[in-house]
């Protein structure tokens, strides 16, 4: 885990929390390879491979691109409904701007709202050199914790 900027900084076991309740090998992020590097409730950062998440022109998948934005804004919305209220995506909208053809991709989520009942984070994606390769916009609404949860 990594603080953010502010100082402020989750636990390693926030992460824990979302991947106790199923084995790692059944976790869509553990299948495409997504490492998150930073997290807090106000900035999530991670990471994903480009290899094994291709389309057949042998470019990045714009499902993957979906798959880490809502990976990352959804981790983003968890831990700022945590300890009482989850997480679940509501809607997710991507532009793809160019192709990432290698190496890994990375994407940010920052949010542009965190109320008491909905969440939407932007989630920009770049590949190796820097360039934006995908736009996203997650909103997820925030739930009461199941009982026994």
């Amino acid at each position: 885990m990594t603080a953010t900027e502010n100082g402020d900084a989750s636990t390693s076991d926030d992460l824990a929390l979302f991947e106790s309740q199923v084995p790692d090998e059944e976790l869509l992020w553990h299948r495409m390879g997504i490492k998150i590097t930073e997290y807090g409730p106000d900035r999530v950062v991670g990471t994903m491979p480009v290899s094994g998440n291709r389309q057949p022109y042998g470019l990045l998948h714009g499902g993957a691109n979906a798959v880490l934005a809502e990976s990352l804004g959804s981790t983003a919305a968890a831990l700022h409904a945590r300890p009482e209220r989850i997480a679940v995506g509501l809607e997710l909208s991507c532009t793809h701007h160019r192709a990432a053809t290698e190496g890994l991709v990375t994407g940010v989520a920052t949010p542009l709202h965190q109320g008491s009942s909905t969440a939407t984070y932007e989630i920009v994606i770049t590949d190796a050199r820097g360039k934006r390769t995908c736009s996203a916009r997650l909103t997820c609404v925030l739930r009461d914790q199941p009982p026994g949860q």
